[in-house]
């Protein structure tokens, strides 16, 4: 059921991350709708990455909330993470995990039948969203056959097969060249014109720049400032 305003996509509310000997999270606020593109930076060690498993529900907070597209992931089994990551979420990591054994067509197309879509539509929209990212003719390449950046668009492709309500991209530029990296940030960019709502972590004050309409300003585990951007296209 969703329990959230229609508007909006992710609200943590006072979340606190503990572990033995730290804390991650100190009493963290943060809300962002439908369509946005946020951009979380900040130091090594400053909480940004812990923030962005609350909200892959990839890391539970010792207290506070994490509601995502009207679902409160503190409540959630670990079955129910695992599917609602599946149907909800689309991940973009920094170093694409995709499955070497599989051609790139098959790691996308995986993603769907993992949610109970029959082979051959998953392989259609995997073929479709090829088509979208420029990357048709390279469908049948093994992952150790394609450069940096069409490694990461087939990710991409991956992230979105189930049409999630959230995109999330861990340093999705930190693996690629400057050219590469470029594409990759021109592609968010596309993907968020579109509608597509965005949680960038990054270091790259660039890629802020250009794909993100909000910078939220980690450290020691706080939100230090939040800022609006206009972007440089």
């Amino acid at each position: 059921m969703r329990s959230e305003d229609d508007n909006t996509v992710v609200r943590l509310t006072a979340v606190r991350k503990e572990y033995s000997d730290s804390v991650a999270l100190d009493g963290v606020s943060l809300t962002i709708g439908a369509g946005e593109a946020v951009a979380v930076m900040g130091p090594s060690g400053s909480g940004k990455s812990t923030l962005l498993n609350m909200v892959a529900g990839l890391d539970r907070p010792t207290s506070g909330s994490v509601v995502v597209h009207g679902n409160d992931l503190t409540t959630l089994s670990e079955t129910g993470l695992a599917l609602f990551r599946r149907h909800r979420i689309g991940m973009i990591f920094q170093f694409f995990n995709l499955l070497d054994d599989l051609s790139a067509l098959d790691n996308v197309a995986l993603a769907g039948q993992l949610t109970g879509t029959p082979a051959g539509q998953a392989r259609k929209r995997a073929l479709e969203l090829f088509g979208e990212l420029g990357i048709a003719g390279r469908r049948n390449i093994y992952p150790a056959q394609l450069s940096g950046g069409e490694r990461q668009r087939v990710a991409v492709a991956r992230a979105l097969m189930n049409r999630p309500a959230l995109l999330l991209a861990d340093e999705p530029t930190g693996a690629l060249d400057s050219r590469s990296g470029e594409q990759v940030m021109d592609l968010l960019l596309d993907l968020n014109q579109i509608g597509q709502t965005l949680l960038l972590v990054t270091h790259d004050q660039r890629l802020a720049t250009r794909c993100a309409s909000r910078v939220v300003e980690v450290a020691d585990g706080r939100i230090a400032r939040e800022s609006s951007l206009e972007r440089t296209l």
